[in-house]
């Protein structure tokens, strides 16, 4: 039997848990006649599951056909990139050749007799869609991984303008938050600002219990503390069963390949992306009885509103949980760990 827990990013994996509520959100929003939104920002912390959750929300509207989807890469011209897809996207490139829309001035496809080339990228993108209108299509872009580049500046500028033109474009971006945070902030995307955001937080533990009983024939206590050990980490989830699996179900000799691989693959990437003082005072957190904030404010000799910037910006991050008045909880499994034997400067 093949392992149907898999520990690559982004990719689907065979045993996963669905976000019904979200991702039926999204759907409900995209497929109204005068839909609401035309866009929706993904949120979360790294192995929170973004590409997963847009990827199967991109496969159920490819179902569709009356719905074209196109993946555009972040790192490129996406002007360029979403005409180029949509034009020899053999599904409907024919529709476009009868609407007689000629990109080869910019490259695109091949010239068409008695008909003048587009020489601006925006107008290709209008007119491709204005065809896909006239056929009652709808078109899903989706991004992953976005950040604040020129190229999605661009973008997400052009985007705009196609959304006031009633144009039937919708669009699905995944991103850490504070990239996230820095695209809406930015000056001239003042549309951003009120593009709604789903943040992918914790998996129910039922659910994840229910999956291991499933799976690994457990009893409701073995299931359940399997499911603690995740702390509804979605990355968690599929790393502690992929080596349940490759120990024959004995999850109790899986959690130190677990852990290590956790710390490898992605705590080291998010302690390199904190700046000295958010170490810091996560290192000081774990020197906390119970995670108490004024005994942190104490160990750090720090006011109240000296503190608040960085537990802020820890909880945006994901790697905190501030919900109880006057505690911080470390919200990934196995990190406070990873904080202590990674903080020598202190320690």
């Amino acid at each position: 039997m093949q392992n149907p827990f898999s520990i690559m990013f982004g990719k689907e994996p065979p045993r996963m848990i669905s976000r019904l509520s979200q991702s039926d959100l999204v759907i409900r929003t995209f497929t109204q006649e005068s839909p609401a939104n035309q866009i929706f920002m993904i949120t979360g912390v790294r192995g929170a599951g973004k590409t997963v959750f847009m990827t199967n929300i991109a496969n159920q509207f490819r179902k569709e056909n009356h719905w074209v989807t196109v993946e555009l890469n972040p790192a490129v011209d996406l002007l360029r990139d979403l005409a180029s897809k949509l034009y020899n996207d053999k599904s409907i490139t024919e529709l476009f050749k009868r609407a007689k829309i000629n990109l080869s001035f910019l490259g695109i496809g091949v010239g068409i007799e008695n008909t003048e080339p587009i020489t601006d990228m925006e107008t290709a993108v209008t007119r491709l869609l204005e065809s896909l209108k006239r056929q009652h299509k709808r078109l899903l872009i989706t991004i992953d991984e976005v950040s604040n580049t020129q190229e999605m500046k661009i973008f997400a500028s052009a985007f705009q303008i196609l959304v006031r033109k009633d144009l039937p474009v919708f669009l699905l971006m995944t991103g850490l938050q504070e990239n996230i945070d820095a695209l809406q902030n930015n000056d001239i995307l003042t549309f951003l600002h009120r593009a709604p955001k789903i943040h992918l937080s914790a998996l129910d533990m039922g659910s994840i219990a229910d999956s291991y009983r499933e799976v690994f024939h457990l009893n409701v206590e073995q299931s359940r503390y399997m499911a603690r050990i995740t702390k509804g980490y979605p990355y968690a989830f599929q790393v502690l069963g992929y080596y349940t699996f490759e120990n024959n179900g004995d999850y109790k000799a899986a959690v130190p390949a677990c852990k290590q691989y956790l710390n490898e693959y992605v705590y080291d990437k998010i302690w390199s992306e904190l700046s000295r003082n958010d170490r810091k005072i996560l290192y000081h957190l774990t020197q906390c009885k119970d995670g108490s904030i004024a005994e942190l404010r104490e160990k750090m000799d720090m006011k109240p509103n000296e503190l608040s910037p960085y537990r802020s910006r820890l909880i945006k991050k994901g790697l905190i949980n501030g919900e109880e008045r006057g505690y911080m909880r470390f919200v990934l499994p196995f990190f406070e760990d990873y904080v202590v034997d990674n903080s020598w400067e202190w320690g």
